[in-house]
């Protein structure tokens, strides 16, 4: 059944801006962002200084993509910092007792997705809150890294492959950067030319729906918290690759950085609707602030404040503006 509503036909112009009204509305921000800061410093928009925003950015972007589909769910994914944490502590020790660089690559790929599991399991199968389970999570496995590590930063030497991953170039441009744009390049065409991404916008909108029309619904809705471990396993090697050591005290705040950067780009935390390409231009408007306050010589502590209420603003403009402008247009149900 198609219910329609009242509304006025409008100019291609008026309707193509309506439809990508929050993707716009948060590249305008970016731009805002950077002139802001570009007329504030004199090095903010130097080519050394903007390949460090993008080599800084990269393991946000990373789970951010993933936290996207978590979103698109009407999940959450509290876990990821103490996730990354975790698997750049196990991966520093790992190296240190001589394993070879890329079969530890392996072997942190394996922990990121065996941690996605279980807590995707606990919540499609057994019907636990998401935020429970990865609140639950979030403190053990940030108790495990801490655990191993006895509190003590794990040093990583003599492994140049490894570094180049964090630390390294191709044409001048930072492989880490490239790594994040590869994996959101990926994540844009698995929601919008796959089946599998057409199911987890399904799952998102009406899971029952989903489950009684043949979808996979309690294996997909599982299968995003895999793809979350995964990223953060990308992510905590990525900073132990550039840091050189591992430590139980990585990626901390990390989980708001990157909600923060999925709700600012326009991801519906009420499920059913994802905005890759916002979330891409969400993560640069997050590192551009952290970056330009820091050069600006601002405490480093007020970037969780302005993270905060970019948060909350966010999820204001989500639940009171966008939604309001959708039901006064074509509500099919």
């Amino acid at each position: 059944m198609a219910v329609y509503t009242e509304r006025k036909a409008g100019s291609p112009l008026a309707d193509f801006v309506g439809e990508h009204a929050q993707v716009l509305s948060i590249a305008m921000f970016f731009l805002l962002c950077m002139a802001i800061f570009g007329m504030a410093s004199s090095t903010f928009l130097s080519a050394g200084n903007l390949l460090n925003i993008l080599r800084q950015a990269a393991p946000i972007l990373i789970v951010a993509v993933a936290m996207t589909m978590v979103i698109t769910t009407a999940g959450i994914d509290l876990s990821v910092g103490s996730q990354v944490a975790l698997v750049n502590a196990v991966c520093a020790i790992a190296i240190g007792a001589g394993l070879p660089w890329p079969v530890v690559v392996l072997l942190m790929l394996a922990l990121g997705a065996g941690v996605g599991a279980v807590q995707g399991w606990f919540i499609s199968y057994q019907g636990i809150p998401a935020f429970i389970v990865t609140l639950a999570g979030l403190s053990i496995l940030r108790g495990f890294a801490l655990y191993l590590t006895e509190g003590y930063s794990i040093p990583i030497t003599d492994v140049p492959g490894f570094f180049w991953l964090g630390r390294g170039a191709l044409a001048g441009f930072p492989v880490p950067a490239l790594i994040a744009l590869l994996i959101a390049g990926l994540g844009f065409v698995v929601m919008l030319r796959t089946q599998y991404g057409r199911q987890v916008i399904a799952v998102g909108s009406n899971m029952e729906a989903a489950r009684r029309v043949g979808m996979p619904a309690k294996r997909v809705l599982a299968s995003v918290y895999v793809v979350a471990g995964l990223a953060s396993a990308v992510a905590g090697m990525l900073i132990a690759a550039r840091l050189g050591s591992g430590s139980s005290n990585a990626a901390q705040g990390f989980e708001l950085q990157v909600i923060a950067a999925v709700v600012l780009g326009g991801t519906s935390l009420m499920g059913g609707k994802a905005s890759m390409l916002g979330t891409v231009l969400g993560t640069m408007t997050i590192a551009v602030i952290g970056n330009g306050l820091i050069l600006l010589h601002i405490s480093p502590f007020f970037t969780q404040i302005v993270t905060g209420a970019i948060i909350l603003v966010a999820i204001w403009l989500n639940t009171k503006l966008f939604d309001r402008g959708f039901r006064f247009g074509r509500v099919r149900g």
